[in-house]
C-alpha cells in the first residue's frame, strides 16, 4: 500500500512541492529576514554547485524530468479526484490523527510554537497544491512527520500535570489501537490470494481503484509488486535463445519492465531500455544491433507480431507474464531474430519523435 511505501518516498517532485510550499510560508512570516542574511545567499550557491552536473545533463537530455511530469500528468493524475486526496491524508494517518490535529492548535496558540508556525502554512499551501494539480495521495506524506512531532510536544506538555498525567498512556494506547485497522489492510500481511478472496473491505475504502479510474482485484501497489521475477526470467529465457547475443536489443514498453529486468536478470548482460521516462537516454547506439526481443504490455501484444515480424527473418513469442493478479498480467515477451532494416536507424527516429512529442 502507498502508506507501507510513502514513508520511503520524498522523490523529486515531492521536494520541489515541498520548497514552493515553504517560499509562501517565509513570505508571510517573520522568517522573511532571512533573505537579508548573506548566509543565505552563500548556501544556495553551494547548493547550485552540488546540484549543477544534474542541471547540465537535464539540459543536454531536453529536461526528462519536467517530460515526465507532463506524461504523468496526461496518463495518471488525469484519474485522480481530489476528494480521494483529501480522504486518504485521513485514513493514512488514521492512528495518530488526534496528534496532528494537537500539531494545529499547538502551531495557532501555543506561543513556544509561535516562531515555527511558518511550518502551518507551509503544510496548507502544499496541501492545496496538491491538491489543485489532483497529485497523488501519498505524495504529501512527506509533511506529516514534522507536524507529529509538533503535535506530540505540545501533548507532552499538555499532560504533564496533575490529573491529565494519567491520559498519556491513554494517548500511547489510543495509537495501538487504531493502528490495527489500517494494519490489517494498509500492509502487506496477506497474499494476494487473500486479499483478493477478501477485497471488499478493501473496495469500500476506495484501495481497488487505480491510476487508471478503474477498481481491480487487488489494491494497485500490490499489483505492481507482482510478476517482475517471472519477467525477467522470462526474458532472459528469451536472451538465452539468441545466439548472437551481443548484437540483440531489449525495447520495453515502460520504465517498470526495463528496471525490473535490470535488477531481476542473473545475466548482467541484459540491459533492458524503454521509450518511457528517463530510459529514452539510456539506448547505446554505438552498437549495431540484428536482433530484438520486444517486451509488449498485453493491450498492444496481439499486433506486435503481424508488424514487426515482417522485418526480421524469424520471430516467435517467448512466453507471457501468467499471473492474473499482477498489473503486468499478459504482457508478452517477443524474439526477432536477424533485421533485414537497420534496427539502429528506426530506433533513433523514435527516440526523436517520442522527445518532440513531450516538447
Amino acid at each position: 500500500m502507498a502508506l507501507a511505501m510513502g514513508f520511503g518516498i520524498l522523490s523529486k517532485y515531492n521536494i520541489l512541492f515541498l520548497f514552493i510550499g515553504f517560499l509562501p510560508a517565509i513570505l508571510l512570516s517573520e522568517h522573511i529576514k532571512v533573505f537579508r542574511n548573506k548566509h543565505f545567499y552563500i548556501s544556495i550557491g553551494i547548493t547550485l554547485i552540488i546540484i549543477l552536473p544534474n542541471i547540465i545533463w537535464q539540459w543536454r537530455n531536453n529536461f526528462p524530468t519536467i517530460n515526465q511530469l507532463h506524461e504523468l500528468q496526461s496518463t495518471q493524475l488525469v484519474n485522480v479526484r481530489r476528494i480521494d486526496f483529501v480522504k486518504d491524508q485521513f485514513l493514512y494517518f488514521i492512528s495518530s490523527f488526534f496528534v496532528i490535529i494537537a500539531a494545529f492548535v499547538s502551531l495557532l496558540f501555543y506561543s513556544p510554537f509561535k516562531k515555527y508556525r511558518m511550518f502551518l502554512w507551509s503544510y496548507i499551501f502544499t496541501l492545496s497544491l496538491f491538491i489543485y494539480l489532483k497529485g497523488k495521495s501519498y505524495y504529501a506524506i512527506g509533511l506529516y512527520p514534522v507536524l507529529i512531532a509538533f503535535g506530540a510536544v505540545y501533548l507532552e506538555a499538555l499532560l504533564a500535570k496533575g490529573w491529565r498525567i494519567y491520559l498519556r498512556q491513554l494517548t500511547i494506547l489510543l495509537v495501538l489501537v487504531l493502528s490495527a485497522p489500517i494494519f490489517l489492510v494498509g500492509f502487506p500481511t496477506k497474499t494476494p490470494a487473500q486479499i483478493y478472496a477478501n477485497n471488499k473491505i478493501y473496495k469500500d475504502l476506495g484501495l481497488l481503484r487505480w491510476e487508471d479510474g478503474k477498481d481491480h482485484a487487488i489494491p494497485q501497489d500490490f499489483a505492481d509488486m507482482l510478476g517482475w521475477h517471472e519477467l525477467a526470467d522470462k526474458v532472459e529465457k528469451a536472451y538465452d535463445s539468441i545466439p548472437d547475443k551481443a548484437h540483440t536489443l531489449i525495447l520495453c514498453d515502460n520504465y517498470g519492465q526495463a528496471g525490473a529486468i535490470n535488477y531481476y536478470a542473473k545475466d548482467k548482460r541484459i540491459k533492458a531500455v524503454s521509450f518511457n521516462a528517463d530510459y529514452i537516454n539510456w539506448f547505446d547506439l554505438k552498437k549495431q544491433y540484428a536482433n530484438l526481443i520486444r517486451v509488449k504490455e498485453s493491450d498492444g501484444a496481439l499486433d506486435e507480431m503481424k508488424v514487426s515480424a515482417p522485418f526480421f527473418d524469424t520471430a516467435f513469442i517467448s512466453g507471457s507474464i501468467t499471473d492474473s493478479l499482477a498489473r503486468e498480467y499478459g504482457t508478452t515477451v517477443f524474439v526477432f531474430i536477424k533485421a533485414k532494416v537497420d534496427i539502429n536507424k528506426r530506433i533513433q527516429k523514435e527516440i526523436e519523435a517520442h522527445k518532440h512529442k513531450l516538447e
